[in-house]
Parts: C-alpha cells; sequence; structure tokens
C-alpha cells in the first residue's frame, strides 16, 4: 500500500447511471457476472460491500461468512469494487471466503444495476459512523486496514433473494456503519 492508493480512495469516483435499488417483491437484477436466479434453484444472499480495508467491510464480510457456514443451502456472495489483487489480498488477510462466492466488480457495473451509487459525505463521515468504527477496533479488535484500491464513497448494501428470482429482504446502507443481519435475510428466504 502507499500514500497515494490510499489517498485514492478518498476521490470522489464517477457517477454511473444507477437503476433504483430493487423494492421487496420485485424481481433480482441479473447480469453475467450474477444471474438470478440460481440454475440450482438456491436462494441467493448478496452483499455488496464498502471497500477493502473499511471496517465495516470486514464485520459485514465476517457476518455473511458465519451465516454462510450455518446455512449451506443457500448460495452467498460477496462482491467487491476493489480490484482484482487487492480483493484476493483483503479476503486473504480476514480468514479466506470459505463458502462465500466472491465477485469482483471494479467497475462498479454491478453496484450499479442494483441501485447502488455513489454516497454522500455525511454517509462516510458522520459521527455515529466514525464513533463506531472506534467501537468497532475497541470492541472487536477490527480496525481500519489499508486500501489499496476501492473508494470510501461508494455505498453498500445487502440483499436476500428467493430461489424464484424475488428480492424477500435488504436494501441500500444508509450510513457506512451499517452491519446487516444475515440471520433475518436467511428467515426472509426460507419463510
Amino acid at each position: 500500500m502507499t500514500f497515494q492508493q490510499e489517498a485514492a480512495s478518498w476521490i470522489f469516483p464517477s457517477q454511473l447511471s444507477a437503476s433504483p435499488i430493487p423494492s421487496i417483491g420485485a424481481n433480482a437484477p441479473s447480469t453475467s457476472k450474477l444471474q438470478l436466479p440460481n440454475s440450482d434453484e438456491t436462494p441467493t444472499i448478496i452483499t455488496f460491500l464498502r471497500h477493502c480495508g473499511c471496517p465495516f467491510a470486514e464485520k459485514t464480510f465476517l457476518s455473511l461468512r458465519a451465516a454462510a457456514s450455518a446455512h449451506p443451502s443457500i448460495t452467498f456472495v460477496a462482491v467487491s469494487h476493489s480490484d482484482q489483487s487487492a480483493t484476493d489480498k483483503w479476503f486473504e488477510a480476514v480468514g479466506g471466503a470459505d463458502n462465500v462466492r466472491i465477485i469482483v466488480d471494479s467497475e462498479r457495473e454491478l453496484f450499479a444495476h442494483w441501485g447502488l451509487g455513489v454516497s454522500s459525505f455525511w454517509h462516510v463521515l458522520n459521527p455515529a459512523s466514525m464513533w463506531n468504527a472506534y467501537k468497532l477496533g475497541k470492541e472487536q479488535g477490527i480496525w481500519t486496514r489499508s486500501t489499496e484500491s476501492g473508494n470510501r464513497w461508494q455505498t453498500s448494501g445487502s440483499f436476500a433473494v428467493d430461489r424464484n428470482g424475488m428480492v424477500r429482504w435488504g436494501g441500500a446502507a444508509g450510513r457506512a456503519d451499517w452491519i446487516p443481519d444475515f440471520e433475518e435475510a436467511v428467515k426472509a428466504v426460507k419463510g
């Protein structure tokens, strides 16, 4: 990691034309990177991560990985907007992907298909998020890691899609410190 890489993560990225965020009960967006419904007819839980290095992305992924281990009949997917090299290094640093499928979307096109665009200053740097980053480090040992690729302004989000390709749970993060409850997502698709 270089100073330039870390600084680049603070530069406001280009705006992509984002679709509306899929609502509960709507058909999930399907692309060549993430085809839904799954061909094996399993439900899918997807999380679109903040940049690799963000402590909230790490906590989100650790929760997703635990849910994937506990519910092997569901497909779990994590989408990173960092480049392949930074994503690979970050996943190794956090203990590996295990049963989670990893998609690298460094162009942020998949994020845009799911309505996840660029966030605001307040979304990223509000005092509650800053306090929660400190608490996450102090209480759980999850501190900010170096950011080699990706952008701090990209909005994250998580969704649960049933076996028929319908969105049953989720949405965009309201703040940078949002940690989804993946057990709620599991209940929504197991119904």
